[in-house]
């Protein structure tokens, strides 16, 4: 469902080895219609202080409605819970929505990274203390 939410693939960009590996620390949101939206998490196995947001999808229904944020809430939540102080996450440069996001929800957003994911991709980084 998540390609037809944006309307474009972006199912690649969520694979199974996330919920396999991360469903204790990732998040749904379910109404009586079923998923209304999702965030996949984790604390950070390498970097002791860290979390990072995967991926976060809510249906076209539920935007502005203010379920992201309390996903983001959530998250933040779990991974104090962890010992976690900083919270990570990326997206495209294009992506002036989630960008926007980002910043409402106190994130410092970087400018974007050359190279980030290999040659030819530049990603946007954001960074919240917790």
């Amino acid at each position: 469902m998540v390609d037809d939410w944006w309307g474009r693939p972006i199912l690649p960009s969520v694979p199974r080895l996330f919920l396999d590996h991360f469903h204790r620390t990732s998040l749904i949101a379910e109404d009586g219609g079923g998923l209304a939206g999702f965030l996949i998490g984790f604390p950070s196995p390498s970097l002791p202080d860290e979390a990072y947001i995967h991926f976060v999808g809510v249906s076209p229904g539920f935007r502005k409605s203010g379920l992201a944020r309390g996903l983001y809430e959530r998250f933040f939540d779990l991974a104090r819970d962890h010992g976690r102080h900083v919270v990570k996450a990326i997206t495209a440069p294009v992506n002036a929505t989630s960008i926007a996001f980002h910043r409402r929800m106190g994130f410092e957003v970087g400018d974007p990274v050359p190279g980030y994911n290999g040659p030819g991709t530049s990603l946007v980084t954001f960074v919240r203390t917790i």
